[in-house]
């Protein structure tokens, strides 16, 4: 199959596609470049090379695009369970790191599992618990939590 792709956008998509190719997420902004080289006259394993995909993900991506817009490229969050153990751990790390400094103790990883495992008698490991504090620092996760 070749010749020129049917992916159309309006000058509203145009735009939400360009202001998605400046997403700080990869995956995000690389469905948008994708999806703008297509409508520049790039081939998909043109495409595909600049990315480092196979043909067929560039493929997806364009479908994709066709038929749910920029929304479809958009970043979703993975179905499965909620991280039971990360919410459990930054219920009871929470309060504890957002005392006053002059107040509280030295937390380390190490003591903030141990006072977890007390307080809830769940284990979390080190990376698992490292993750989830800074997954919630990045959040907006307020002062003293970087």
């Amino acid at each position: 199959m070749g010749g020129k792709s049917p992916v159309t956008a309006s000058d509203e998509q145009r735009v939400a596609l360009t202001a998605l190719a400046g997403s700080r997420d990869r995956g995000e902004a690389d469905r948008a470049r994708a999806v703008l080289l297509t409508r520049s006259g790039w081939t998909s394993p043109r495409i595909a090379e600049a990315f480092g995909v196979r043909e067929d993900t560039v493929r997806l991506w364009r479908s994709d695009f066709v038929r749910g817009g920029v929304t479809a490229l958009r970043a979703s969050v993975a179905p499965g369970p909620p991280p039971v153990k990360s919410e459990t751990a930054l219920r009871v790390v929470t309060p504890l790191l957002e005392a006053p400094v002059a107040d509280r103790p030295n937390w380390t990883i190490a003591r903030l599992r141990a006072e977890i495992e007390a307080c809830e008698g769940i284990s979390i490991s080190r990376s698992q618990l490292s993750k989830a504090l800074r997954k919630k620092s990045s959040a907006g996760g307020g002062p003293g939590t970087r």
